[in-house]
């Protein structure tokens, strides 16, 4: 019986203790709605640091990744147009060459027989409107027939058709057909004015119609640095004032850039908008294919900055303590937006003067 007792009343000494350990919260802090009253006595009153809140200046920024990118107008990819065997090659690794340019020549039998039929198709009309000015003058002297005039006038055209067809097959493939000549290897030409940035041209080496470009020309006098941007931050990039570009390989050079387009589609994978900066690039510092770090900055303005350790999180909402005096704390919801620094703009919530808990608001996390 004894034994039992003994039992019962360590349970009970037990239980006590349990509950005091419980209810020491509540000596340090009671809870009214959303106000939270201190005890004095509390240690947590030598932890809890205050301040006003008051209006500055603020720089809103953000940062985000980028990589550096050719203009593809500054850029083309040169390959043949027909199938053949290089024959010569016209430039050499960073040549400056202007649009039109030769770039290597190349024997190949279809340029050959593309040749050959302009050349047919060229002769045909000349024949063609032959026949048709001696009907005409036959007519003319009255010894003619309307009907073949008119046959000649509709074979006329049909072969003058056949002649533009071929000549606007050349000038697709950048061939000037006035200074085209039979037999002779088919000139590879640049469409753009720029650098040979990369040449992997192999005298006799047989291309296909299809074969990867074997020459590279670029300007790379201006590139693109393509950004993307979170869509929470999509309105504040269409006044930005200032664009920054951080290199990895050249992380304390800052380099300056203008907002070239903003894309109108989302990527609903990443939630963000590609965005195109516009960098002058007359040193040839930046390389396409580096990445870095891209900083855009708006105008300044004059906002509400808080600490982040004083603003607390409830569900899907954020709130900071009030001071009210007399070891009293008001909850009072607010609206952030997040910078690139370790404080918060507040966009709503908080006024001039207001006092909040700056450190120590966590020890009230759980205040329910």
């Amino acid at each position: 019986m004894k034994k039992y007792f003994y039992l019962l009343l360590i349970a009970i000494v037990v239980s006590s203790c349990k509950e005091k350990e419980e209810a020491k919260p509540d000596r340090d802090f009671v809870v009214q709605g959303d106000t939270i009253i201190v005890s004095k006595k509390s240690s947590l009153s030598g932890k809890l640091q205050t301040a006003i809140v008051s209006p500055e200046i603020y720089y809103p920024n953000f940062t985000t990744s980028g990589v550096v990118k050719a203009i593809p107008t500054n850029y083309a990819e040169i390959a043949s147009p027909f199938s053949g065997r290089i024959t010569k090659s016209l430039v050499r690794l960073g040549q400056k060459v202007a649009a039109g340019s030769p770039i290597f020549e190349i024997s190949s039998p279809a340029f050959f027989e593309t040749t050959k039929a302009y050349y047919q198709a060229k002769q045909e009309m000349k024949l063609a409107l032959k026949s048709l000015k001696r009907e005409k003058d036959l007519l003319q002297n009255k010894v003619g027939v309307e009907k073949e005039k008119e046959e000649a006038e509709l074979n006329y055209e049909l072969k003058k058709k056949d002649f533009e067809n071929a000549s606007a097959a050349l000038q697709v493939y950048r061939i000037n057909p006035s200074q085209l000549v039979l037999g002779r290897p088919l000139v590879v030409r640049s469409p753009i004015a720029g650098e040979v940035v990369k040449s992997n041209i192999v005298l006799g080496q047989y291309m296909k119609e299809d074969a990867e470009p074997v020459a590279i020309i670029a300007n790379l006098d201006k590139v693109w640095v393509v950004a993307h941007v979170k869509e929470k931050d999509i309105n504040s990039i269409r006044s930005l004032s200032e664009v920054e570009i951080s290199l990895v390989a050249m992380p304390e050079k800052k380099i300056r850039g203008k907002i070239y387009h903003i894309s109108e589609m989302m990527d609903e994978e990443t939630r963000s908008v590609e965005v195109l900066l516009e960098c002058n690039n007359a040193s040839r510092l930046m390389k396409p294919g580096m990445y870095g770090t891209v900083r855009l900055t708006d105008a300044p303005t004059t906002t509400i900055l808080i600490p982040a350790s004083a603003v607390l999180q409830q569900e899907n909402n954020c709130y900071v303590l009030i001071s009210t005096g007399n070891n009293r704390y008001v909850k009072r919801q607010i609206i952030t937006a997040s910078t690139s620094h370790e404080k918060l703009v507040v966009l709503s919530g908080l006024n001039k003067g207001d006092r909040i808990v700056t450190e120590g608001a966590f020890y009230f996390n759980d205040a329910r």
